[in-house]
Parts: C-alpha cells; structure tokens; sequence
C-alpha cells in the first residue's frame, strides 16, 4: 500500500488529478487501481477518481497485485536496503539478473520474487538499473509499476572498476559507440554511433593497475568497458575489450552507488556498497609470480 497526505496547495483538487499530477501515477495504473476493491481510498474510506480532496486527506493507493511468471529460488544474495517501495540487492558477479535461454534459475529476478514472496507480498521483479551478467554491485528494483515509472526518471548511478595500466587525476571520454562490424553484442567507439560520456576520477594504483570511479552522462551497453578500452586502459578481467585474464575471471567493474528520490517521500536516498578488495587479489598473484 502507497499513501500520500493532501498539502494545503491541492486543496479542492480531484481525485484523478492529484494522483497524476502530484503522485506521479500513470492513466494505466490509475485505470487499474480503480478496478481493485478500495484501490483508492481517502482517510480509510473509498473514494472515486471524480472526487474531491481537501488538505491533509490520507490517501493510500491498494497495488494490485503482479502476474508473476518467474520462478522463486532462494539465492545468497545480499539486501542492502528495503522498504515498502523497493529493494536494492548487491548482485554478485556471474548472476544474469534476468532470466534467459541459459539462465532459467539462477538469476537475481529469481532470488527477488522468493524474497518478496518469503516476506508476504507478490509483485513482479522490475529492475530499474541493470548491469551486465559479469559485473556486481547494486540493482534497484521497484515494487510497483508506479514506483518504477518515478525511478527511471530520478536515479543517479556511480562505478567503480580497476582497470590497466596508471591513470591520475580526473578525465572525461566524449566518444560515440557503436556495433562492432560482424559483432551482435561488442561494441566500439566510432562514427556513427550513439553518442556516449564517461566522467572519471583516479582514486589509487597499484602494480601497473588504477581503481577508478565513473559517472555517466548516457547509459550504452558496455559504455564504461568500451571508453576504457578506446584509451588504452582497458577494465582488468576484460578479455572482450583487451582486458588480461592473468589475476581475474571477469571484468572488474562494480555498481558501487545509487543515489534516487524516493517515489513516496520524495527524499533523496543514497546507498554506498564497495567492490571486494581487488588489490588484495592483485597483491597475492604478484607475490606468487615472484
């Protein structure tokens, strides 16, 4: 249940009208929430779309309830932070967090609607972030299609990778990506393609690697992978994009921070969740390679 306190600004205002025009909710779930039994009520009592509402009415939003084909299984994935709206997991590297052909079973959705479900509710798995099948870190995920519809608008995501070679201080990669010729998913930069902005910040080096944070302008497939790449610095584990398999087995590059405002309190939420220490595995393969 969603609920929401009238300011005196909308006093005299509709019922209809302040769902969509203060709350955010769409003609499609209004439409739903008005064929569910007390799907919209003001103050514990039902109320029309038609109707009128005055400052400081309680109006609470009853969701309806999702179809949910995904299958529950119990994964060891860890929930970093939870309320009535959403649930931010930190996705493990090697976990698709859709399922496909391959993956039926073992994906974040998965492990996402048997939480839900352990926990008494039913709604369909929506990730509002995604990261690639190899790449960790946090996913957002709405509990409703109105929560998920406000998040993609109002999210802020921050990276973290190791990459090769040394790099200081702060730069930006302003270089298109496209398709690679005879490819269908490895990308490169190039004429012709969509545009792309890649802002980032050296924080530390390490045998001949540097940890970087990255923030992103526009959000491409392989987008911080293929700027890294297209400047001789290609992500550690990489091997796509030139990246050494010598110390890791997949690219290092973790979803590091969320930061959203919230769907119902409208307040800003930041999560912070650090990588596992990728120095640490690089001090120990130095040391067994001397």
């Amino acid at each position: 249940m969603m609920q929401f306190i009238v300011d005196s600004a909308w006093d005299g205002i509709t019922v209809q009208n302040f769902l969509k025009r203060h709350c955010n909710v769409s003609s499609r779930l209004l439409t739903k929430l008005k064929r569910t039994p007390n799907g919209i009520t003001a103050n514990g009592e039902h109320i029309r779309s038609i109707d009128i509402l005055h400052a400081n009415d309680v109006v609470c939003l009853e969701m309806p309830e999702d179809d949910n084909e995904i299958v529950p299984v119990n994964h060891p994935v860890e929930i970093v932070y939870e309320d009535d709206a959403v649930v931010i997991f930190n996705k493990p590297p090697f976990m698709p967090v859709h399922p496909v052909r391959d993956h039926q079973l073992d994906t974040l959705a998965n492990f996402a609607v048997y939480h839900a479900l352990s926990g008494g509710e039913n709604y369909a798995f929506r990730a509002v972030n995604r990261i690639d099948r190899d790449t960790s870190g946090l996913v957002l995920t709405a509990k409703s299609s109105f929560a998920m519809t406000f998040l993609t608008k109002h999210i802020r995501k921050v990276y973290t990778a190791l990459c090769e070679g040394e790099i200081t201080g702060n730069g930006t990669i302003d270089a298109p990506i496209r398709l690679k010729a005879g490819h269908t998913i490895q990308r490169e930069t190039g004429e012709g393609g969509v545009s792309a902005v890649t802002h980032y910040k050296a924080l530390k080096t390490f045998c001949h690697h540097t940890y970087l944070e990255f923030s992103l302008e526009t959000g491409r497939t392989h987008q911080i992978r293929v700027h890294m790449a297209s400047i001789g610095h290609p992500l550690a584990g990489d091997d796509m994009y030139g990246g050494s398999r010598n110390y890791f087995a997949r690219q290092c590059l973790h979803c590091a921070e969320l930061q959203f405002l919230h769907p119902i309190t409208h307040e800003t939420v930041t999560v912070r969740q650090e990588p596992e220490n990728w120095f640490a595995v690089l001090e120990k393969n130095y040391k067994n390679q001397s």
